[in-house]
């Protein structure tokens, strides 16, 4: 039980996972490229956005959580309190809804006065976190539901991949009209 069973390596290896941190890795660029055409709190938004999407792009390979998940694992049980880890993760889960929750508020602030478009990839970072917290969750009537398919995909692909475009077309969207009113102006 005291034995730490996580080394690095590929978290994911399937076609659907590779998949997953190509498209982590494409809304790192379009999002940070966003981030470069505009200003003030959009500027930051947008970077914001582009920095979680390389670090989940990052943990999803490496499947990070899991090493803290062993840590967890063996302090729980040289402390004594491994029957009782349930508590402590309910308490950790309930933590890391507060933070979430105080990160959507700044982001929010950021975006309240930002066009559609910012507001779209606001909307695809936050269907990404809210799986990833799901995910972490780890529950195991969620791991059914996620595992489950629809249109012969998991449930899992849908949301994380579906938050991801999202994102994605809403960078270059935003990219693209900042450049046409840019250009329009002359600049």
């Amino acid at each position: 039980m005291d034995q730490f069973n996580w080394s690095p390596g590929i978290g994911d290896p399937t076609i659907g996972g590779w998949l997953t941190v190509v498209l982590y890795l494409l809304a790192v660029w379009t999002t940070w490229r966003a981030s470069r055409t505009t200003a003030g709190r959009e500027r930051m938004l947008w970077t914001a956005i582009s920095v979680m999407f390389l670090a989940l792009g990052i943990n999803k390979q490496l499947d990070l959580q899991t090493a803290f998940t062993e840590i967890g694992r063996i302090v729980a049980f040289k402390q004594g309190w491994y029957n009782e880890r349930q508590i402590v993760q309910l308490h950790l889960i309930e933590t890391v809804a507060v933070i979430c929750v105080a990160i959507a508020l700044m982001l929010v602030l950021l975006a309240y006065d930002a066009p559609f478009s910012t507001w779209f990839g606001l909307v695809g970072m936050t269907i990404v976190l809210a799986f990833v917290l799901i995910r972490a969750a780890s529950f195991h009537h969620i791991d059914r539901f996620i595992g489950e398919r629809v249109l012969g995909m998991k449930w899992n692909w849908v949301l994380e991949m579906g938050g991801i475009l999202i994102a994605l077309f809403a960078s270059e969207q935003r990219r693209r009209t900042a450049a046409l009113v840019h250009s329009s102006r002359g600049g």
